[in-house]
């Protein structure tokens, strides 16, 4: 049932719209003119108006203006009922908004079949109203939630990120203040999902979010503010002995382990602390120096903090720079490979050489490897470069043995990431296909570390590269883990003798060295074992006198030659050998 409104000032037009409409059922309502119908909108509520154009005082033409002008019922249609019918007046009725007209006198039929008309866009449009106010209803409900995921973690009930960085601008905005923040991020949490599941650790984090909160004094805000991240902003935080404080305490309270689904579990996390350098400092930079000093104690190792300092944005933007250009440097193929000879000490005859990757900045020059490896590791583009230098190294010990040197031997460095890739020997075995070179030519050489990381995958893993007829070597041996109670048990052809133990040595100082004891030791060592020893960085005769004496077999370094372009090695030594 709609309500109508009939507005005309002679009562008897209303008496036989009224009849006319009985059978339609509507509420019919009356306005003697444009002011009462004005002052009875909010009472009849109509859904639609029949408006009489000739009327004194408020006409119908200015009447339908004045309701279309009105939000609220801008929308309700209007049928002007007069008796004018020229073109013109019609415009006129038309330009004030009017919906539809009839003529009078009015005509049953014709009345019935406008009402119902308009009325069926009346319903239409309040339909529409309808879904548009639900539409509104869920879009705000959403925002809301939306708003809620952003500043409020789901998990923990923390703040978040954001929500740290809203509360900090608004107390700034209130007073400025000092503020200092404490960011810490759990160490390998990735083992926890991995070992128990993301349902404990999710467990577990809520565990650290209640254990963190106790550790907290007012005027202190936690937040989680990553997967494994959580933050501290502390109001009035300008003391470097308060902040340290809080550390200390959160440090300690990590010693006790996590009850978790019955399982106890052990949690170390790495914290950067940093301060508001000025008032008018933004959260976001004191998230982003926290951030950096957080980064600098992961590096440091576990359970460890690091207090933001200036220096560190110009280091971590130096290894980001050094990333990048590495990342290019990759794809222009910048890089080359050297070759340091390896010698047999007794009679110093030529018996191979060691592959050693080198990079030519475009406008740095020669970089040192000790530089751009370790990026190369952190990033893991090391897997990369390490197989196209194997490659490299396959196709050069190939082109010497068929240009006559056959009995060279070709060692190649196999770096912790690399050895580790589960694509390592499907990797090497297209790379000996490809290549067709002699693997009994060549010696992967493979650090303790890389080794003691896990024994036994390191075994199995060294037996599968052996079975290729490739021989293995473990590098900078005794500098790393004692391996000693696993030495026996890998299938290693060679012990190479870090550079640290040669450059001690020095046989005409009378004062104990212990270097001279490792060196004879791993000798002896080798020599019960049946393996093979290579002493690196030789620099002087007495080093090499020494080694001698010692039955050392092989030998590289300065005192023979640094590591060369493969033209400078054919010129300086494989062309005496023709």
């Amino acid at each position: 049932m709609f309500s109508i409104l009939v507005i005309d000032d002679e009562p008897d037009n209303f008496d036989v719209i009224e009849t006319f409409l009985a059978h339609e059922h509507h509420q019919l309502h009356y306005a003697a003119s444009g002011q009462d119908a004005f002052q009875s909108l909010d009472i009849f509520k109509p859904d639609l108006i029949l408006l009489d154009v000739m009327m004194p005082g408020l006409d119908g033409i200015e009447c339908c203006r004045r309701l279309k002008a009105m939000e609220r019922w801008q929308s309700v249609p209007i049928i002007v009922v007069t008796a004018l019918t020229t073109k013109a007046d019609l415009v006129q009725c038309i330009t004030a908004g009017a919906d539809d007209f009839i003529s009078k006198p009015v005509n049953r039929m014709e009345l019935t079949a406008r009402v119902r008309s308009m009325l069926r866009i009346r319903q239409q449009y309040q339909q529409l109203e309808e879904f548009n106010n639900r539409l509104e209803a869920i879009v705000q409900q959403r925002t809301i939630q939306l708003r809620q995921m952003i500043f409020q973690d789901g998990l923990t009930g923390l703040p978040s990120r954001a929500g740290l960085l809203q509360m900090f601008d608004q107390r700034q905005e209130i007073r400025r203040l000092p503020w200092g923040l404490i960011t810490l991020d759990c160490d390998q949490f990735k083992l926890v999902n991995g070992s128990f599941g993301h349902q404990v650790g999710d467990q577990l984090l809520q565990a650290i979010a209640q254990r963190l909160q106790r550790q907290l004094s007012p005027g202190q805000l936690l937040g989680r503010t990553g997967g494994d991240e959580f933050s501290i902003l502390v109001e009035n935080g300008d003391c470097d002995h308060q902040l340290e404080v809080l550390g200390a305490r959160i440090l300690a309270s990590f010693t006790a382990p996590f009850w978790v689904e019955n399982c106890e579990i052990f949690i170390t996390v790495s914290m950067g602390v940093a301060k508001t350098t000025r008032l008018d400092q933004d959260g976001e930079q004191l998230f982003q120096d926290a951030d950096t000093a957080m980064y600098q104690a992961k590096l440091r190792g576990k359970s460890s903090y690091q207090i933001f300092d200036a220096q560190m944005h110009v280091a971590m933007l130096q290894r980001l720079t050094l990333e990048n250009d590495l990342q290019l440097a990759f794809k222009q193929t910048d890089f080359t490979v050297y070759y340091q000879p390896i010698l047999a000490l007794k009679g110093e005859a030529l018996a191979g050489f060691e592959a050693l990757i080198r990079w030519r900045h475009p406008s740095r020059g020669l970089v040192s490897p000790g530089e751009f490896i370790p990026s190369m590791e952190m990033t893991g583009l090391i897997v990369s470069v390490g197989l196209w230098v194997f490659r490299q190294a396959c196709e050069q010990l190939q082109r010497w043995h068929r240009q006559g040197w056959t009995e060279l031997t070709m060692s190649v460095n196999l770096s912790v990431r690399q050895f580790a890739s589960p694509t390592l020997l499907a990797d090497v075995d297209q790379i000996l296909a490809e290549t067709g070179v002699n693997p009994a030519f060549l010696k992967l050489e493979i650090t303790e570390s890389a080794i003691m990381d896990n024994a036994e995958m390191a075994i199995a893993l060294t037996q599968a590269l052996r079975s290729r007829g490739l021989q293995i070597s473990i590098d900078d041996f005794g500098t790393g883990y004692s391996s000693l109670g696993y030495l026996h048990r890998f299938p290693v052809d060679t012990l190479k003798i870090d550079r640290s133990f040669i450059n001690a040595i020095n046989p005409n100082s009378s004062a104990p060295n212990p270097s001279h004891q490792v060196v004879a030791t791993i000798i002896t060592l080798a020599q019960q074992l049946g393996l093979t020893v290579i002493a690196e960085g030789i620099e002087t005769q007495a080093q090499l006198a020494w080694l001698q004496h010692l039955d050392c077999e092989f030998g590289q370094g300065y005192l023979f030659a640094k590591p060369l372009k493969a033209t400078e090695i054919e010129d300086q030594f494989l062309s005496r050998l023709s």
